[in-house]
């Protein structure tokens, strides 16, 4: 599990094809993967991966077929930075909120005015979001602000330390982020329509 609250960045060094999955080397000068051990859990983006071994400042992921369509990873080039975060401990201050790392879809960035950014998404996920619900967004725990259901857009504030200390700072327009539902409004918003019938919630928040 994770918080959302992304610890820094590091430089995808290798990535190489085999099968169907992809291996991509990470590396980090930043200590990001100091005493990570082999089977745990490190949030990349938002998605998360298994690491499969770690030397030094680097640590090595395995990346299936599902993820790389479902996620902006299988766009990753050598040189593109990622956010990271390590799974949460025990007695740790919590920020953000819980996440798993369980990514449902990708967004693309339609507008960026000074701290306000906007996104689209497919439409069929609105329902998910609300004003002022969670949502995570490259791994990044955000608030968001006017959804527009019809239009299948919604905002979100970056202050400047989240730009500087994460990817935000190196995206354009036109660029797509990972996106992680809240989970709780997730099982509230599928159990109501169970109840209620398909498409009911959709018009709730449209």
């Amino acid at each position: 599990m994770f918080s959302g609250i992304v610890s820094g960045m590091a430089t995808v060094t290798s990535i190489t094809d085999h099968d169907s999955i992809r291996t991509f080397v990470l590396t980090s000068s930043d200590g990001l993967f100091d005493g990570v051990q082999i089977g745990a859990s490190v949030s990349v983006s938002g998605t998360c991966l298994t690491v499969v071994s770690y030397e030094q400042s680097h640590a090595t992921f395995d990346v299936i077929a599902e993820s790389l369509s479902r996620t902006n990873l299988g766009t990753l080039e050598i040189g593109s930075k990622v956010n990271i975060e390590r799974s949460m401990s025990f007695g740790a201050e919590v920020g953000g909120h819980v996440m798993s790392g369980h990514v449902m879809t990708t967004a693309e960035i339609v507008s960026i005015i000074e701290n306000r950014w906007t996104f689209q998404i497919d439409p069929q996920y609105m329902k998910f979001i609300f004003q002022k619900g969670f949502i995570g967004l490259d791994g990044c725990s955000l608030t968001v602000i006017d959804p527009d259901a019809k239009a299948g857009t919604f905002s979100v504030a970056l202050i400047p330390e989240t730009i500087e200390k994460t990817t935000f700072g190196r995206k354009q327009v036109g660029e797509k982020v990972n996106v992680e539902i809240d989970p709780m409004i997730q099982a509230v918003v599928s159990t109501v329509e169970r109840y209620m019938g398909s498409g009911s919630v959709n018009q709730l928040v449209s």
